[in-house]
């Protein structure tokens, strides 16, 4: 999956994958490209700068860590981005249920 069919949903995907707990920059990479079962697979240059979005909006916090003899930064939910991902999630719940009902001809409930 391409980085352009991400737009608007990479910094869900990413909050959601720090949700279990601090990752260093890599392994948030992995965590992406394991959880979409290889399906997003984004080069460092798409991830990097979307973390420090994220750290500068408060969303997520880093610190200077040491593990395998080698200095790595980790990052970590804040309050602020568990809120933003419960956001996040009741909104993409709400857009794809709607996208779902258009494309199979079944319309959805209409909104409260």
């Amino acid at each position: 999956m391409r980085a352009e069919s991400l737009k608007g949903h990479l910094d869900g995907l990413l909050l959601a994958v720090l949700e279990p707990g601090p990752l260093h920059g890599y392994a948030v990479i992995e965590a992406v490209r394991a959880g979409s079962g290889g399906r997003i697979d984004l080069p460092t240059g798409t991830i990097y700068p979307a973390l420090h979005r994220l750290e500068r909006a408060g969303l997520i916090s880093s610190q200077w860590s040491t593990g395998d003899g080698r200095k790595r930064r980790t990052y970590q939910l804040t309050p602020r981005g568990t809120k933003a991902l419960d956001d996040t999630r009741a909104g993409w719940q709400e857009f794809s249920a709607a996208v779902t009902a258009l494309l199979t001809g079944r319309p959805c409930a209409p909104a409260p």
